[in-house]
């Protein structure tokens, strides 16, 4: 990824400070990264989001709203609707001196200024949000001790992520001025919504009520234990490359080769796709994206999962599903089946029960923890009962590979 600074004016003249991240080839697609409120281009989960969305050949523009970061003017003199300016200011600037924005990235209120300002962008195809509010004046919460202070004396000081800010009365007048409902369902654009259950910022109903009032096409993605600052690593990439892998279904760029588009498989069919440059692959199973890398150690990045580690993930998923299904079937009190799995090669010559004894053999070394209310017949029973998965007796079994060229 490499990374061009540049600035541009707002509606008022202030120059704004921005960083153009571009990917290795020629992009097939610009977007528009809009982030949290009080945050700034630099956030971490930010940089982590434009890396994975470079990583798959699209460009990302994300700066500084008015009065944050290195961005001109006074913080305490911006509401939601020149966030908003601020926004098309930046579509005006990626039109002019790159390409207008396919795809309109937000998180938190910029996810909401983002889908304020979608109408006014046509070249946008796609709009995703990441923890934001269904209504910009969800963000009056924050204020909640400050705003007798404002009606009386018209500013305040407020904190704001262990950070002081100075806000006035405009700012709280402005959020009531917005709706997004209509907005929303007017989109006319494919819309993704990531959210996290335990956001303790921004509660999950939000994405509820904006899924709930998009029309078709549209996604919703749980970002399971994440934050709302995304601040894990793991996390802010894997927002990334879900929406990449998002994205790439609707931007249809003409003349990109038929490898550069959305991976694609059938039903029972897998697919993975490995660009040049490292070992960070694309996966979908099942119609679900995946990312499966290398560790650093072997010249991966360690992104995602080893082949081998989606391997003994598929032995250990398989084996606490059949024990669950014999056990509900048998009427036994197993409440959690967890399996772990460890691959390796060793030498044949030290395995006692293996036939062939030359070279080295793969092992599969899996341990079982049964919760529950179970007899020691019924313990030493599921452990018979985990050989019948049927990925282990895949594994066991005589197993052909074909493989042949597909048309180009």
């Amino acid at each position: 990824m490499q990374n061009e600074k540049v600035t541009f004016e707002n509606d008022d003249g202030q120059v704004l400070s921005g960083l153009m991240a571009l990917p290795e080839t020629p992009p097939r697609a610009h977007a528009l990264f809009a982030h949290c409120f009080t945050c700034s281009k630099n956030l971490k989960a930010a940089t982590n989001i434009a890396r994975a969305l470079t990583d798959a050949g699209i460009a990302v523009l994300r700066f500084d709203f008015t009065g944050l970061g290195q961005s001109e003017g006074d913080f305490a003199d911006t509401n939601f609707s020149s966030n908003v300016s601020d926004l098309l200011a930046a579509v005006r600037f990626l039109d002019a001196n790159y390409r207008a924005p396919d795809i309109l990235v937000g998180h938190s209120l910029g996810g909401t200024a983002v889908l304020q300002a979608a109408a006014d962008v046509p070249s946008a195809v796609a709009v995703a949000t990441i923890g934001s509010p269904s209504d910009p004046d969800h963000v009056r919460h924050l204020f909640s001790g400050a705003e007798e202070t404002l009606r009386d004396t018209g500013v305040a000081e407020v904190d704001l992520g262990g950070r002081p800010f100075t806000i006035k009365r405009q700012f709280l007048d402005d959020l009531q001025r917005h709706e997004l409902p209509e907005t929303i369902r007017s989109l006319r654009k494919a819309l993704l919504v990531l959210h996290a259950p335990l956001d303790d910022i921004v509660e999950i109903r939000n994405a509820s009520e904006l899924f709930a009032r998009a029309l078709h096409p549209k996604s919703f993605i749980s970002l399971d234990k994440a934050d709302h600052l995304l601040s894990r690593e793991e996390d802010s990439r894997y927002a990334g490359h879900v929406l990449a892998a998002w994205a790439s279904r609707y931007l249809g760029v003409e003349g990109a080769p038929a490898e550069t588009g959305a991976l694609d498989a059938g039903d029972y069919e897998t697919a993975a796709r490995t660009r040049i440059g490292g070992f960070r692959t694309e996966v979908l199973a099942g119609g679900h994206a995946l990312i499966a890398d290398e560790p650093a150690s072997v010249g991966g990045t360690g992104e995602g999962p080893s082949p081998y580690d989606l391997l003994s993930a598929a032995l250990a998923a398989c084996t606490s599903m059949t024990l669950k299904m014999y056990a509900s079937h048998k009427k036994l009190d197993l409440q959690a089946a967890t399996v772990r799995v460890r691959h390796g090669k060793i030498h044949a010559s030290d395995c006692e029960d293996c036939e062939n004894k030359e070279g080295r053999i793969d092992q599969f070394e899996r341990q079982l923890l049964l919760t529950g209310n179970l007899s020691d017949a019924e313990r030493r029973r599921l452990l018979e009962i985990a050989d019948r998965c049927p990925v282990h007796r895949t594994l066991h079994a005589e197993v052909k590979v074909r493989t042949a060229l597909a048309d180009s």
